[in-house]
C-alpha cells in the first residue's frame, strides 16, 4: 500500500507520488529526452553536421579530429542549448575557428551558422519522415500529476518544441510551453541561465521554491539549480554511472533513469 505524506490522508491523488514531489505546486519538464524521444534525432542530426565540418576543416591537433560522439559530445556540448550556442560550444572544443556567419547562411560547413543550418535541415527531414513519440514513463507521471491537480509546463531551447509535443500527442498535458521562439521574442538567456524555467514557473503562477524541474541536459540541470528550484530531477537515459554523476555534479538533487520513478509504487 502506498504511504501518504505527513498530514496527507492515505489514498489522495498525491499519495501516488514519491514524498519529495508531494508538496510541490508545479512541475516544469524539459522536452527533448525527457518528454519526447527527440533527443536521439537531434544527436543524429548534429552528428551529420559536425562530421561534415570536421572533414572540411580538420583541427590542427590530430587528437581533436575524431568524429562527433552522439552520446558524450551531445550531452556535454549541445544538449539543452540553442542551435547556435551548441554549434559554437562543440566547434570551440575542437578548436575550429569558423567565422560566426549570418542568419541567412545556407546549410554547409563554412561558418558556425552554416553548420547549425545543416543540423536543422537534417533534423526536420528526419522528423518529417519518422515522427516522434512521448516516453511512456513520462506520460504516466504527467497523468498522475494531472489527477493530483499539479499544473505542468514544458520548456525547450528549440523552436520545434510545440510541433514535437503535438506530434507526440501530449501538448494538452501542459498548461504552458516556453520554447526557442519565446526566448527570441522575450530576450531570454539560454541554459545554463535559468530564464526558460523561471518564465515557465511564472506562467504557472508558482514560485521556484515550490516548483520541480525535470531535465536530462547538464546545462539544463545547472540552469534549474541557478534558478533556485525546490527539486531538480536529472534524467539519465544512458544508464552510465558517469552520466548520472555528471548530472549530480551539475546540481541535480535526484537522478532517475525515467520520470516514472517519481511515482510511488
Amino acid at each position: 500500500m502506498t504511504s501518504a505524506a505527513p498530514g496527507e490522508p492515505s489514498g489522495t491523488p498525491r499519495s501516488g507520488l514519491v514524498p519529495r514531489m508531494r508538496g510541490l505546486r508545479a512541475v516544469v519538464f524539459d522536452t527533448d529526452g525527457v518528454i519526447t524521444d527527440s533527443a536521439r534525432v537531434h544527436a543524429a542530426a548534429w552528428q551529420l553536421a559536425f562530421d561534415a565540418a570536421l572533414r572540411a576543416h580538420p583541427p590542427a591537433d590530430p587528437a581533436l579530429r575524431g568524429p562527433f560522439d552522439p552520446v558524450e559530445d551531445y550531452r556535454r556540448y549541445v544538449d539543452g542549448r540553442s542551435r547556435i550556442d551548441g554549434a559554437t560550444a562543440f566547434l570551440a572544443a575542437r578548436r575550429m575557428a569558423l567565422p560566426p556567419g549570418g542568419p541567412g547562411d545556407p546549410p554547409g560547413t563554412g561558418s558556425v551558422r552554416a553548420v547549425a543550418a545543416a543540423k536543422e535541415a537534417a533534423f526536420t527531414a528526419h522528423l518529417a519522415e519518422h515522427g516522434v513519440e512521448a516516453y511512456p514513463g513520462t506520460v504516466r507521471l504527467l497523468d498522475r500529476l494531472r489527477r493530483a491537480g499539479v499544473p505542468c509546463g514544458a520548456v525547450s531551447a528549440s523552436r520545434h518544441a510545440r510541433d514535437l509535443l503535438f506530434r507526440a500527442g501530449v501538448r494538452d498535458c501542459f498548461a504552458c510551453l516556453v520554447d526557442g521562439a519565446d526566448s527570441a521574442r522575450l530576450g531570454l538567456k539560454g541554459k545554463p541561465a535559468p530564464d526558460l524555467f523561471l518564465e515557465a514557473a511564472r506562467r504557472l503562477r508558482a514560485a521556484p521554491r515550490e516548483t520541480a524541474v525535470v531535465e536530462d541536459a547538464l546545462a539544463g540541470v545547472e540552469a534549474a539549480r541557478n534558478g533556485g528550484f525546490a527539486l531538480v530531477v536529472g534524467v539519465d537515459r544512458t544508464g552510465t554511472g558517469s552520466s548520472a554523476a555528471d548530472l549530480s555534479r551539475s546540481g541535480a538533487h535526484l537522478v532517475v533513469r525515467d520520470p516514472a520513478e517519481l511515482l510511488d509504487p
